[in-house]
């Protein structure tokens, strides 16, 4: 609607009444400058029409606004507090059914409590999460949801209270549950004892990999990962890999020697930097589309609807089926927003590295990995590396498709 207003297509606006059009104050306001800019003034509702073009119609459409916040907030509020107490009764919450249990969250399903009982066997006996995920898939068993499962689902599913008869609240522990528990609690606090002792001993080296996740394999299209291989005692060769498994998905079947296509994508992004092609690209986008103070705003805005809607689902006000009606289009606006806030953030930088390629090639190496990669991570979305010739000791640059941010 926004757009067509923008554009000319429309010179009206027709809604059921002011507060389905908005319920913050700084949306109305947007809207009327909006309004102001190509000379629409009428607002028409089921109970009045709204002129934006005198002082009388916006003193109205300001205090509907106003109004509209407050009780907005008010059935936020509402809903929070109804939220808070099916916690405290040991109630469950949420639309998806839980692995172990039966649609309604509260029966347990024998066949799955039966592997969740496994699983925590199998970790406290001394397995990784990897290998019980590697034993889930091989195992043919299925996760609630997902197609197949994933190292993160399994630490969710082994973390969580409720396998242990334990209601959650943001993730706070606040009570029993009103479901069986499949473990004893005094079993997942030894899971939580070993998964942070876990985190406690690894400790994470200083980046060598400059393109780490900016790589994609030409055969399957996931992304490379960084892995190095000692051919000979003290011979280290950096590689990014394809990589097969539950946490990678990758067809396992291309490899590429990191130095060389880091040189050649290095220099590539330098050159860029100085090219006219970026100095036009960013002479387009020299008056910002986004305000991301804005943008911040209306995924707030759109959280708390999302939050107004699961209350309204929890309380049998609406069907599975018009919660995912009306989920859908929020969700999708949330996504778009925070797409245009890294797009409006990310060029930031862009703007101040423009035309410093031939300057920053001389420092290049004395910059840390961390510095070089937020350079390159400026102009490079990502690049493609198609598969090599067999037995090759160079790098093919046709091998290598880059994909630029901008």
């Amino acid at each position: 609607m926004l757009a067509d207003l923008g554009s000319g297509a429309c010179d009206a606006v027709i809604v059921y009444n002011l507060d389905r059009l908005h319920r913050r104050p700084v949306e109305l306001e947007e809207f009327v400058a909006l309004c102001e800019s190509v000379g629409v003034r009428d607002v028409a509702t089921v109970t009045a029409d709204i002129d934006l073009g005198n002082d009388d119609g916006l003193f109205m459409a300001r205090i509907f606004a106003a109004f509209a916040a407050k009780e907005s907030g008010r059935k936020s509020a509402r809903i929070r507090r109804k939220m808070l107490q099916n916690a405290e009764q040991g109630l469950p919450h949420g639309s998806v059914r839980p692995f172990g249990y039966e649609d309604d969250k509260i029966t347990l399903r024998n066949s799955e409590a039966a592997v969740v009982r496994e699983m925590v066997d199998r970790y406290l006996a001394g397995q990784s999460l990897l290998s019980l995920t590697v034993w889930l898939n091989d195992s043919g068993v299925s996760p609630a949801v997902a197609k197949s499962w994933q190292t993160s689902a399994v630490r969710q599913i082994l973390c969580s209270g409720r396998i242990a008869g334990l209601r959650e609240h943001r993730g706070e522990v606040i009570g029993p549950a009103k479901w069986p528990a499949i473990i004893t609690p005094a079993e997942r606090d030894r899971i939580l004892a070993r998964i942070a002792a876990r985190a406690v001993t690894k400790t994470r080296a200083a980046r060598t990999y400059v393109l780490s996740g900016m790589l994609r394999c030409g055969r399957c299209g996931n992304r490379l990962y960084s892995q190095a291989r000692h051919s000979n005692p003290g011979h280290r060769v950096r590689r990014y890999v394809c990589l097969k498994g539950p946490d990678h998905g990758g067809c396992g079947r291309l490899t590429v020697v990191a130095e060389p296509v880091e040189a050649l994508l290095t220099d590539a992004v330098l050159t860029r930097l100085d090219s006219r092609d970026l100095a036009k690209v960013l002479a387009g986008k020299a008056s910002p589309n986004h305000d991301v103070a804005a943008l911040a705003a209306a995924v707030e805005a759109d959280q708390t609807r999302l939050d107004e809607l699961a209350g309204l689902y929890a309380d049998g006000a609406i069907s599975a089926r018009e919660w995912i009606a009306a989920r859908d289009p929020i969700t999708s606006r949330i996504q778009q927003a925070r797409r245009d806030i890294a797009e409006a953030t990310d060029t930031s930088e862009v703007y101040e590295l423009a035309g410093t390629g031939g300057a920053l090639r001389v420092r290049w190496p004395d910059l840390d990995v961390e510095r070089q990669r937020s350079i390159v991570k400026s102009i490079l979305d990502h690049a493609v590396i198609a598969p090599g010739t067999p037995g090759s000791r160079s790098l093919d640059i046709n091998r290598v498709q880059p994909h630029w941010r901008i």
